[in-house]
């Protein structure tokens, strides 16, 4: 069998800017909470440079717009720069002109701090789904090149369980690449291979779900977040108790699972496995 490269992507967002949190941290508190997302995102450079892999950083406009000089870092050492929105608020919440601005707000923020051109992009909360039929054709028209942002499943933050599982067109007239992200089961329920799912299980659940896709000839698209490699980041003690468990749970075992996954696989770029499954869809 030949050796698939993998998608190893991360979504960069501070501690506060989760989904678990945006009911209990408002947006204009942001700027006045302790910032660890410049410190947490250079060391998982590190950790990818100590690996010798290379990933896509899926980035806040709202973070690049503050620290500039880390996604200069980010562009620099190899990686790609990526889309993730303006400010972490969901596809399905906004309006299609809003999500068009939305867009092009975050976009040039991370093209001006990197230097290099945004062409992917990935929805906050995997949010687009079946109630935004309109989202596809506007990543297309703002000439993006592939979007990850569906998560084929049921979940009760996010989910678009009739979607494809393999990389696929989403729409008839454009060559935009949707690539959702890998499942893996666990008794029997589906769940995303990456994130707080990839904290809290064993190791032996995503490298399992990477062997599969590969067993199909499919590259894996896995994802994590730099606040999970922090577990001195500050407690939100009036967030939902299974908010609280979501969030905080295992992140100093992280940085050592990662390690092993990324060890046990072949890695690469978004951009760079969107092309492959591109030519794949010709």
């Amino acid at each position: 069998m030949k050796v698939l490269v993998n998608a190893l992507s991360v979504d960069v967002e501070d501690w506060f800017q989760v989904g678990a949190f945006e009911t209990t941290i408002a947006r204009d508190e942001w700027d006045g909470l302790e910032h660890r997302v410049e410190a947490n995102t250079d060391r998982v450079l590190a950790l990818f440079d100590g690996a010798g892999v290379k990933a896509t950083f899926f980035t806040l406009g709202w973070v690049a717009e503050r620290y500039p000089a880390l996604i200069r870092r980010i562009a620099e050492a190899g990686h790609e720069v990526a889309s993730h929105g303006w400010d972490h608020a969901r596809v399905f919440t906004l309006e299609p002109d809003q999500f068009r601005a939305d867009l092009a707000r975050s976009r040039k923020a991370l093209e001006d701090a990197a230097g290099t051109p945004v062409t992917g992009y990935r929805a906050p909360s995997f949010s687009i789904d079946r109630r935004t039929p309109w989202a596809h054709a506007i990543l297309a028209e703002e000439g993006y090149r592939y979007s990850s942002s569906i998560a084929p499943l049921r979940h009760d933050h996010y989910g678009w369980p009739d979607a494809p599982r393999r990389a696929f067109r989403p729409l008839g007239d454009a060559e935009l690449i949707e690539l959702p992200i890998t499942l893996a089961r666990v008794l029997g329920r589906e769940i995303t291979a990456g994130g707080g799912f990839f904290r809290l299980l064993p190791n032996a659940v995503t490298d399992g779900a990477v062997r599969a896709a590969n067993a199909d000839e499919a590259p894996a698209i896995f994802y994590f977040h730099p606040w999970e490699v922090d577990p001195a980041q500050p407690r939100v003690a009036n967030a939902p108790l299974k908010s609280r468990l979501r969030h905080y749970a295992r992140l100093g075992a992280m940085a050592g699972k990662l390690e092993r996954l990324i060890a046990s696989h072949s890695w690469g770029r978004m951009d760079a496995v969107a092309a492959r499954e591109a030519e794949r869809l010709k």
